[in-house]
């Protein structure tokens, strides 16, 4: 196996020591971003004069090719080297020959694995985003589906307020908004940068680190204004883990809801049968894995983000092998969240709402008592006033069991001369009282 470094050594590295510090098994994910990066700086090279045309030549042909595998999937590892940069090195060695003992040159594993880890993110970042705007749209076109439907509102899990589904479905997609919002602000603080070296910066001009997008990096890349900053900060990880956290916390939110939707007790909706599962035991179980699954995720996202987190808090500057232990959470973290958007995508466009049920719960007539508080605050009655008045009438609809809507004219005009048959059987209406709310800027 051949190693990056080793010169200075009279020992072959512990067996033990090896088996606790290779990173082969997890890194090679970067495999693509390193060739990538190794391309780009083969320009630097070759700029600063460092390469011959031919050697240049000889590098991008080998480091091509190895891309190209990766890119079709025909890339394997080996797991003998220690990383995936050493293991690719190894190939252009074989590919380019001695040509290949240039490539480190100006040039450090510290600053290399930054480099990479920021062009994985970048590029999981988008695919992230995608995965989210096409989440938003299944929503949106299943409240478009469902413009006649008004449920429940809660609060405290209570009864509450009658509300559209699309407004429902609209405040996921508003979060959902929101979480683009921060992965894009996520994808601007991302600066690629060379020339770090080990930490200290190399002798190699700042002005040749300086490159425009190309095929293979969307990103420019610019010399690094503090090289000791560069290969010591993973803010960027921690970032992007905190914009997962919080989408997995807004998509576990979502999942709970539909848990208690689906059950027996509530019985809102109907999940298809291609996203449930049933029991080894009870023949009858119809059970929403998939939400329940989602919402357990969760708390290995936010565990990923206390994890890089804590191994961050006490590194002084600069590099640390400490930072090995980075990506595994990154790379999970993206996944877990992209497999999730995912599925639940496909999901919210074969769910379907049981209308009847629904209607039963808003039956209930307590989800009015606002409505009619506020009626009574237009025809000048003061709101504490009328707090207590609506207060009075659930109480005594519910002592005498009489549906309010039931309730002859002398016995509402008792509790206030206002309240008349006519009046509340306008008011108890679900669709009444969702257009009655005016503040809300609607889209």
């Amino acid at each position: 196996m051949t190693k990056l470094w080793g010169g200075r050594f009279s020992k072959q590295t512990n067996a033990l020591v090896e088996e606790l510090s290779n990173s082969i098994h997890f890194d090679y994910k970067l495999a693509k971003y390193d060739c990538i990066g190794s391309l780009t700086h083969i320009e630097i090279l070759k700029k600063a004069k460092l390469l011959t045309v031919t050697e240049h030549g000889q590098l991008k042909k080998a480091l091509k090719e190895i891309l190209k595998t990766v890119e079709s999937g025909k890339f394997k590892i080996d797991e003998s080297f220690e990383d995936i940069h050493s293991y690719i090195q190894h190939l252009v060695e074989k590919k380019a020959g001695k040509a290949a003992l240039k490539l480190h040159t100006c040039r450090s594993r510290n600053d290399q694995v930054v480099f990479d880890t920021k062009l994985y993110c970048l590029e999981n970042i988008l695919v992230t985003e995608k995965c989210l705007l096409a989440f938003s749209e299944s929503l949106k076109k299943l409240g478009d589906k469902n413009k006649d439907i008004f449920i429940p509102g809660y609060t405290h899990l209570q009864h509450a307020i009658p509300v559209a589904i699309t407004d429902y479905l609209d405040a996921y997609c508003k979060m959902a908004e929101a979480d683009e919002t921060k992965l894009l602000n996520a994808y601007n603080n991302i600066t690629l940068t060379m020339g770090s070296g080990a930490l200290a910066g190399t002798f190699i001009n700042a002005k040749h680190y300086d490159s425009k997008k190309t095929s293979e990096c969307d990103k420019g890349v610019e010399a690094a204004t503090n090289s000791l900053e560069t290969v010591s900060s993973r803010d960027f990880v921690i970032e992007c883990l905190s914009v997962l956290s919080i989408i997995g916390m807004h998509l576990s939110r979502l999942s709970e809801d539909m848990i208690l939707w689906a059950s027996q007790e509530f019985d809102f909706v109907d999940i298809d049968d291609a996203f449930c599962t049933g029991s080894s035991l009870m023949p009858q179980k119809k059970n929403p894995d998939v939400f329940e699954l989602i919402r357990g995720q969760t708390g290995r996202l936010y565990g990923n983000l206390v994890n890089v987190l804590v191994m961050m808090k006490g590194l002084p500057l600069s590099y640390n092998r400490d930072m090995q232990h980075d990506k595994e959470p990154l790379f999970d973290s993206f996944k877990i969240v992209q497999d999730a958007l995912e599925v639940l995508t496909a999901l919210f466009k074969n769910i379907k709402f049981k209308k009847a049920n629904i209607q039963k719960q808003l039956d209930d007539e307590c989800l009015y008592a606002t409505d009619i508080a506020d009626y009574l605050v237009q025809n000048k009655v003061a709101f504490k006033d009328a707090h207590g008045i609506v207060g009075k009438l659930v109480q005594l609809k519910l002592q005498s069991k009489t549906n309010i809507v039931d309730m002859d004219a002398k016995t509402l005009a008792e509790i206030h001369p206002l309240l008349k048959p006519n009046v509340i059987k306008k008011i108890i209406n679900p669709e009444t009282s969702v257009k009655a709310k005016k503040s809300i800027k609607r889209t």
